[in-house]
């Protein structure tokens, strides 16, 4: 599984800042994609893409690349692993219906790869389908229900895809339980305490406050 396939990069207080933005909002009218919007951009610096410029920038993917596994598949389509690294390398260059192409054929050929079926449900929520990304998280666990980058994924869509912030705490907790202290454990302790504060409540054991959301912040 690749690093960048957590769809929501924690940073400083982001998680913490635009989670209250969210449920701040959630009744002031129609779910509308905003949220979305505000993981992506969130993510894109972990990614590579534009950090620290202030820019957006686009990947470049790499045509060499894909034109080796291409090859693989050529002689040997039902390749799973061949068609994993296309995924990844589609993914990479942020062109999502491509990896999406990819790591469903890799899935079709071994339905027992979590990684990759965590991917692909990744991809799924970047092209704007969160109950296709649940679903595909869903197989995950199903394969491996302590699997912690899955459990942190599903607890992100259910919160900005879905604004199921219960279902997300029920995610979260899960990871923290199984990993506190692994990257994806901290991150699920982030966004337990990004809830609890926009609730207005006291933040989890073991975590650190963050400030609540200021106009402009």
């Amino acid at each position: 599984m690749k690093a960048e396939s957590i769809v929501f990069a924690v940073a400083g207080m982001c998680f913490g800042v635009i989670l209250g933005w969210v449920i701040g909002t959630q009744q002031a009218g129609p779910r509308t994609a905003a949220p979305v919007a505000a993981a992506t951009e969130a993510a894109a610096p972990a990614a590579g893409a534009g950090a620290g410029t202030g820019a957006s920038q686009t990947p470049v993917l790499d045509e060499a690349a894909v034109q080796r596994y291409q090859t693989i598949l050529n002689s040997d389509p039902k390749n799973a692993g061949a068609n994993v690294q296309l995924g990844n390398l589609y993914f990479d260059a942020q062109r999502y219906p491509e990896a999406i192409k990819y790591y469903e054929q890799a899935m079709a050929i071994d339905p027992t790869n979590v990684d990759a079926s965590t991917d692909l449900g990744v991809s799924y929520y970047y092209s704007n389908r969160a109950d296709d990304a649940l679903k595909q998280f869903e197989v995950s666990l199903k394969q491996n229900p302590k699997h912690t980058k899955t459990l942190l994924n599903q607890g992100i869509v259910r919160a900005f895809g879905k604004r199921d912030f219960d279902g997300a705490v029920e995610a979260w907790n899960k990871v923290v339980q199984l990993a506190p202290n692994s990257q994806e454990g901290m991150a699920a302790k982030q966004g337990l305490q990004g809830i609890a504060a926009a609730r207005g409540q006291a933040p989890p054991p073991g975590t650190t406050p963050v400030p609540s959301p200021t106009p402009g912040g």
